[in-house]
Formats: structure tokens, sequence, C-alpha cells
């Protein structure tokens, strides 16, 4: 592209005559792009913000990656898993467990729920059970009595359950034969010895937790575990650990990482995110009407320059080049300043969160935001890919002149 059309784009779009109409419009059309793109940044940039938030609180919770057996596996085959993982520097911690839906029975209120038996000296290294503890102890150690449990704070409240309390697991192991009468449906007493809370209101609501040995029998598990639980030094490196077992271990093995366990929330999240990028995209397509408008008019006002410019031995192509570029300056500018409005909007709620939370409702004090670099380009090279589009027409309208009509009554 010469200098000639550059200049002349330039002129067109920076023209110090009178404010005119067209002006106007094309003066719209930057504050629509540049508004259109800040809205963009910002929306995106808070579905990170929330997204990060959801993987922190499951992570920081859930193990990186489960390995399982329908029908459950042998304590033995567990153990040689662990010897598997165990000289893998990505690899922090593993244990057993086992789970399984029960019901919990106490005086005035009962409810289903999972129940999944722990090592308790292990469960530190695969979750963060431990350091959610909000009242009591994580303490499982079965007494003479009873065993210990570890409840949410949420089942708590919803069977009105302290520490100290006794609560009754009915298990449906052997529910067919007590549906019979040929006996009694397997049941066990437990002391809620600690309340956790996950800021998950799923898992507070959901989930007890009790030894491996009283799960095992409870669930006539005697000598088998459901599965093995591994936490790694980061949760990044749970898919690339996955295709490695997944080349070592049976096939009959069922390997998830802490993606895979929440496959449905993060699918959900992405077709949130897509929805919202698709939508306020059109809000900078409403603006490339009024730039549309604009240069189709500036091309009609500027028929006797064109005419001239092709008399004078200008190429078709180059008044293409020159009309699209000044489409192009457009959409750069509009661009521009809305990456800068959007980036001073998130830099305003980091800093000072100008848009806070309920505390009470939420798990956060305000509405989260996390700068993507990657989103910065993506939202520019739609605008400016939209603005090319835009400009094209015009263009090649503008090529299509022909010099003799439109100097005929000049």
């Amino acid at each position: 592209m010469s200098r000639i059309e550059i200049f002349i784009a330039k002129r067109y779009l920076l023209s110090k005559r009178s404010i005119r109409f067209i002006n106007v419009i094309g003066g719209i059309s930057i504050g629509g792009i540049a508004i259109g793109v800040a809205a963009l940044l910002v929306a995106l940039s808070v579905f990170n913000g929330f997204s990060s938030v959801v993987t922190s609180v499951l992570v920081g919770f859930d193990p990186h990656l489960r390995i399982e057996k329908q029908g459950g596996m042998t304590t033995s085959e567990a153990a040689e898993i662990q010897k598997g993982l165990q000289h893998r520097s990505d690899v922090k911690g593993y244990s057993p467990f086992v789970s399984g839906k029960a019901m919990l029975v106490t005086r005035s209120f009962n409810k289903v729920v999972y129940v999944r038996g722990i090592d308790e000296q292990r469960i530190a290294d695969v979750s963060g059970l431990k350091n959610n503890i909000v009242l009591g102890s994580l303490s499982l150690q079965d007494s003479a009595a009873t065993g210990g449990i570890v409840i949410g704070f949420t089942l708590a409240d919803r069977l009105a359950a302290i520490v100290g309390n006794e609560i009754m697991i009915i298990s449906p192991s052997g529910f067919q034969s007590a549906l019979s009468g040929i006996s009694t449906p397997q049941t066990m007493k437990f002391t809620v010895n600690g309340i956790f809370e996950s800021n998950n209101k799923d898992y507070d609501a959901n989930y007890a937790y009790i030894s491996l040995a009283s799960a095992q029998r409870l669930f006539d598990l005697e000598g088998k575990v459901n599965g093995v639980e591994v936490r790694l030094t980061d949760y990044n490196l749970a898919a690339s650990l996955k295709e490695d077992l997944e080349q070592i271990l049976p096939s009959e093995l069922s390997i998830s990482t802490w993606y895979d366990l929440h496959k449905t929330l993060y699918l959900v999240m992405k077709i949130e995110r897509w929805s919202a990028y698709v939508l306020l995209t059109l809000i900078i397509v409403v603006a490339m009407f009024n730039m549309l408008g604009s240069l189709t008019m500036g091309v009609i006002e500027k028929r006797r320059d064109i005419a001239v410019l092709k008399s004078m031995g200008m190429a078709p192509r180059r008044i293409v080049r020159m009309f699209m570029l000044e489409g192009m300056l457009i959409g750069v500018v509009g661009t521009v300043i809305g990456l800068i409005l959007g980036g001073i909007v998130l830099y305003l709620q980091i800093t000072y969160q100008l848009f806070p939370l309920d505390t009470t409702v939420y798990i956060i004090p305000a509405i989260p935001v996390e700068i993507h670099w990657m989103d910065f380009v993506s939202i520019a090279v739609a605008s400016l890919g939209l603005s090319w589009l835009t400009a094209f027409y015009p263009a090649r309208r503008a090529a299509a002149t022909n010099p003799a009509e439109s100097l005929r009554w000049e």
C-alpha cells in the first residue's frame, strides 16, 4: 500500500471541514465499536473470574485424579496402583476410598446422602477436607460402640445435628433381603465428631465422611475399595498423568481427572461464555452498520474526487485499498478505545471492587475478574475482521465509479 492511499484515507477520515452528518455517523460508529469491545472484554473477564473461583473451590477440596473400578477393587489391587504412583514426582499423595449412598437418620430428620469412607491418616494428602473443618475435628476412629462421622455444615443444619450428636446410617446393602423379611437392613451408629464447610453447597449438603473400615462394613465391601484418589503437585498435570496411567493400568479401570468429575458444570460455563461472546459481538455488528452507512455516503460524496483520481491513472484496486483503509482506521480507533476503556474498568474492579457481592450469600466479596491476554487478541481480531468486511462493499462501489459520468455535470 503506497503512501498516497494512506494519506488520502487519513485525510477523508480526519477532515477539518465543518461537522457534517457523515462525520457524525462515523463518530457514532467508533463509539459503538468501542462500547461493544469494552463490554465484550469485561464480560469475558468476569466469566474467567467465576471459572477461576469455581476451579479453586473444586480442586481445593476434591482430588485431582480418581481411579475407580466397576464393582470395586481388592485392597491388593489398590495397593498395586498406589505402588506405581509413589515414585512419580508429580504425585503429592494418594489414598483408597469407599463411596455409596445411604440414609442418615437423627431423632427428628433423615436424609439420603453420599457416604464416603476415607483413610483418616492420608485424607489430608488428597483432599481439602481436613483444612475445611469448622466445628470439632477430623476424627473417624471407631470406638467400642460407635464410629466417628464428619458431615457438611448445610447437612448438619438440615439434620439439626451438632458435634457430639449420634447419627444412624442405614445402608442400601441387603435391602432386598430386608424387604422379604429374611434380615434387617444394614445399620450403623456414628457420633458427629466434626462439621466441614467447603464453600460448595452440593458437598456441604450431601456428603458425609466415615472411616474406611466402617464404610466397607456398611456397604458390604469387606476387603474391597471403590478406588484410589490422587492429588498432584499441580492440578494442571492431571490430564497428562491420566494419559500415562491409561497406558499401564488395566482397561477395566476408570480414570477421571478433576475436570472429568465436573465436566457438565464446565460445559455449561463454556456454553454461557460463548453465548455472551456472540451476543455482545452483536453490539459491534450494529456499530458496523453505522460504519457501512457512513462509508457508503462518503463514497457518494467523493464521486468527483474518485473520478479525478481514476482520470489521473489510479487503478481501481488502489481505490479499493484506499476506502478499505478508511474503514479499517475506524475499526482500529474504536477497537483501541474499547480495549483501553475495558481495561480501565477491569483495573478499577480488581483494585477497588466497584461491584461488591453480599458475603452472607456468596463466598467472594465482589464480582471476580481475571484478565487473559488472549481475550484481548480474540476481541481485536473479531472487531477488525468485521471492520474489514464492512468496508469491502463501499470500497468496491468506489472502484466501480465511472469517471465520465461523475465529471459530466462538474
